[in-house]
């Protein structure tokens, strides 16, 4: 059977779907005002707050069914806000919060947003990991070492996206982000619009780690190097799939940043010459390393009323057919930690494989730093902001 083609499918944007999914949080979030009483059998309720992927039916439609749970999900498109919206009150809304790696142990758990997990539940799952998520994985456990935070699954590395028809992947991995920021690329290329990708990927493009506080000199050459990274490129986009088929097109030959996960559908359509590249060298400060890789943390969130079916849903998705329908959600595929098992394996294709990269994934992760905490965050935040606004007037 032809496959359906899934640029055309899935190109809808991450700010899209939020807008469509506003009635479903002012829904959620009304219910969260309901009497005690009204709101005591939360058994049956689950409310998911995500990435996409873990909102996607292929996932939550049979947990609802065994379960007989009303299952509400709402994806997120920034870790930050979401952090936030939390601070503010929203752990008497949310179950389940899946965020980037560092914030579990960094801010969320000392921050008491998120309880921690039962130990003796979920260990014996971490036999189902590749080999450098094994128990105990320094970013699912708290800062003592004595708690566990959350369950890790989707992962990925972080670098740049060529079209290998028109850059070589050792090219683009000698050049690195150097060949972004040259006169010859200019045009060629469209950024991103993830803020805290693009953030961290200018400042190691700029010559240091984005997880350290920075001096004046080196947010003076952020600046710099962001307005070239943000007026040099073709255009900017935070809908992933379109810049996928801008490049299959021949418009652009490369996006900044970009990850597996955002070529991964256009190279299960067979265009396996779009590939995801980690630059060779990168900042002192990360070991040389020169992309990012990041892991995502689903943890329980320390609602007062927080549903009996939170724990039950972490469990799963450990499931070896639920791992490998959240790695193939719709129109963002990801490689998973439970790759190390081999039932759950044995649910993929050679395609499906190639569409991950699987073969060069352990090479291109250890050529990553670690997702961590940005200090100056704000600073380089308001800097992004501004070459943005300046572009577009």
């Amino acid at each position: 059977m032809k496959r359906k083609n899934l640029l055309q499918s899935f190109s809808q944007s991450r700010r899209d779907f939020l807008r469509q999914a506003s009635a479903i949080s002012a829904g959620i979030a009304a219910a969260s005002l309901l009497p005690d009483a009204a709101r005591a059998a939360r058994e049956n309720e689950l409310n998911i707050y995500c990435w996409e992927g873990y909102n996607s039916d292929k996932v939550l439609d049979p947990f609802r069914r065994e379960f007989n749970t009303n299952v509400k999900a709402q994806g997120l498109i920034s870790d930050p806000d979401a952090v936030n919206q939390l601070r503010a009150g929203d752990t008497k809304t949310w179950d389940i919060i899946n965020l980037n790696n560092s914030w579990g142990r960094r801010q969320l758990y000392p921050e008491n947003l998120i309880k921690p997990l039962t130990k003796a539940r979920f260990e014996p799952l971490w036999d189902m990991m590749l080999p450098e998520f094994k128990w105990p994985y320094h970013w699912a456990m708290s800062e003592d070492g004595e708690q566990l935070l959350g369950m890790i699954q989707r992962y990925g590395p972080s670098g740049i996206n060529v079209n290998t028809d028109k850059v070589s992947a050792k090219t683009a991995a000698d050049e690195g982000y150097d060949m972004f920021l040259s006169d010859d690329f200019k045009g060629k290329y469209a950024v991103l619009m993830y803020d805290d990708w693009v953030i961290m990927h200018t400042a190691m493009a700029a010559g240091f780690s984005p997880f350290k506080e920075l001096s004046e000199a080196e947010i003076a050459k952020f600046d710099t190097v962001m307005r070239t990274v943000i007026n040099n490129a073709a255009f900017l986009s935070d809908d992933m799939n379109a810049i996928a088929l801008n490049m299959i097109n021949g418009e652009i030959i490369g996006s900044f940043p970009g990850s597996v996960y955002t070529i991964s559908a256009a190279r299960f359509d067979g265009n396996l010459n779009m590939m995801n590249v980690i630059p060779d060298r990168g900042p002192a400060e990360t070991g040389g390393k020169g992309g990012v890789c990041w892991m995502e943390l689903t943890s329980t969130v320390n609602n007062p009323q927080l549903s009996p079916r939170a724990e039950e849903f972490l469990e799963y998705c450990f499931r070896p057919e639920t791992a490998k329908n959240v790695s193939f959600a719709e129109g963002t595929y990801n490689p998973v930690a439970q790759m190390g098992d081999k039932r759950v394996m044995a649910l993929f294709s050679t395609e499906e494989l190639q569409a991950l990269q699987f073969d060069t994934l352990s090479e291109s992760m250890s050529k990553c730093a670690d997702f961590d905490t940005i200090p100056s965050y704000s600073k380089l935040h308001e800097i992004f902001t501004s070459a943005v606004r300046e572009r577009k007037a």
